[in-house]
């Protein structure tokens, strides 16, 4: 990161804290949470996003993932390795299931949804976060390779094991609304949301670019389609 971009982010970001879009996010998962809370992380991986440690404030977190670096996930009560469509669980478990940065990389979405609506409680709560496939940086992200997904992670001090292959199957407001009333939830929030240019801050001309694409995007409810973060919560439909 370049001196230019550290003062362009106090320029023009001054309120911005880093990781904003997972503080975000946890915000929302709080307002979810008891004490007497079962939770699942839905792809908890290795445990390396602070802002999804919720461990104390319920009374069980579990978490799974294809990753076996979750059984020693530190934000984690239980973890167990598993795919999304197969959750190890039974029925009615959990009060809460979330999942951050997971849904892109979902080839199934379908059947995970309805997974996820096995092991919640009645009226239970799915929340999750994900990158708004209308967005320019999933647009860019479906017509290029991995390999070059791999390198501009690098570039934002993201560690190669940590970047997966994306599909952006479950990642726009029509897609979520199909994905839920095919598994049984009902869309009670559903945000898309633009803030500091993540994704082009590597110097001044590229976060220059972002941050009139993001004055763009928040000028008008019109442009709320191309804004790069969504934020779905869902709640378990009772048959």
């Amino acid at each position: 990161m370049t001196g230019s971009t550290l003062w362009l982010d106090k320029a023009l970001y001054p309120h911005h804290e880093r990781n904003w879009d997972d503080q975000l996010f946890r915000e929302r998962v709080l307002a979810h949470l008891s004490e007497r809370s079962v939770v699942l992380d839905l792809g908890a991986g290795a445990g390396i996003v602070v802002a999804m440690n919720f461990r104390g404030m319920a009374a069980q977190i579990c978490g799974v993932d294809l990753d076996p670096r979750v059984l020693s996930n530190p934000m984690l009560d239980e973890g167990r390795v598993s795919d999304a469509g197969e959750i190890p669980y039974p029925d009615e478990m959990f009060d809460v299931v979330f999942s951050d940065n997971v849904m892109e990389h979902i080839a199934d979405p379908v059947a995970v949804f309805r997974e996820v609506r096995r092991v919640l409680k009645p009226n239970g709560a799915l929340l999750f976060k994900t990158p708004n496939r209308n967005h320019y940086m999933p647009t860019i992200a479906r017509f290029t390779p991995h390999k070059f997904h791999q390198f501009v992670n690098r570039l934002r001090g993201r560690a190669e094991i940590d970047t997966f292959p994306t599909l952006y199957r479950a990642n726009s407001k029509r897609q979520v609304l199909s994905l839920a009333a095919l598994s049984g939830f009902h869309v009670e929030r559903l945000s898309r949301i633009e803030g500091r240019p993540e994704y082009l801050r590597f110097n001044a001309m590229t976060y220059i670019f972002g941050a009139a694409y993001e004055r763009l995007v928040n000028s008008t409810k019109l442009l709320e389609p191309f804004r790069i973060l969504l934020i779905a919560e869902l709640r378990k439909v009772n048959s």
